[in-house]
Formats: structure tokens, sequence, C-alpha cells
């Protein structure tokens, strides 16, 4: 396999971001609504490169200490390849660039492979939001506290 290059995400990225985001979320994002977020002064994206062509994404919610993952997704031709545990470490690089101590996300209560990830760096499961996906599905609440 090619080596993952993880870079900050730039415009040049928004579409095949968004073309990830709608293979791999129920309730993906419109174009304007992830423009948006990109304008979000704590919000921090960055995409994974192999071959130049943009094979998952990854951003943060990042306010003093503390990052809330937003989202992180690969593309389903490229999954089972660990372009997610790339993520996994450019997210916390990023996390320590900017001072980050500890990290959160919520997760779906059947995603247990995402959960699996997670797991490998060090996240704790701490709670539960009920019904937290528009569907109704539960969201696991997930942390790591020592970065």
């Amino acid at each position: 396999m090619s080596d993952i290059i993880i870079k900050n995400i730039s415009d040049e990225y928004i579409d095949e971001v968004l073309k990830i985001n709608s293979l791999s979320f129920k309730d993906p994002w419109s174009k304007s609504s992830f423009t948006k977020e990109l304008e979000n002064k704590f919000a921090h994206y960055i995409v994974a490169l192999r071959d130049d062509l943009v094979v998952g994404y990854a951003g943060i919610w990042a306010i003093l200490d503390e990052a809330h993952i937003i989202s992180i997704a690969v593309h389903p031709d490229y999954r089972g390849l660990d372009i997610s545990v790339h993520l996994m470490n450019g997210i916390l690089d990023l996390c320590k660039t900017i001072g980050v101590k500890e990290l959160t996300l919520e997760v779906r209560t059947s995603n247990t492979i995402a959960q699996n990830l997670y797991k490998k760096f060090n996240f704790k499961e701490e709670g539960i939001r009920k019904k937290y996906y528009p569907d109704g599905e539960d969201g696991l609440i997930m942390w790591n506290r020592n970065l």
C-alpha cells in the first residue's frame, strides 16, 4: 500500500470529503453546511491522502484544552487498510500542537468497528446519549483524558 499522507483540509479537497461523507453517514452534510463548518474558529479538519486522492477525513472542535471529534470517515473502497489509524494519529498530533489534553466523541452503539478503533487509542466508555442520532439510535460517549 502506498504511503498515507495526513494534511490540513483545504478548499481543493471539499468535494472529495463530501463524497466520503455521503457514502459513510445516514445524514450527510450539505456542501454549504460543511463550508460553513470550516469557517468555525473552533473547527480543525484533516484529510488522508493516498496517491493524491482523498481517502478519508476527520474533524474536531477544540475549545481551550478539550476537543470533540466531530467526524471521522474513510471511503468505503479503502476501509480495512488502517487509514482510520492514520487519521486518529493525525488527530492526536493536531491535539498536541494546539494544547488539547482531553478528547471526546459520540459513536453509534451499533458501530463496534469504530468503538474498537477508539479503544486502541485509549478511549474509555463513559456514558450513553439516549436517541442521540436522528434515527433514534443511542450514542456511546467515549473519552481519552490523558493525551
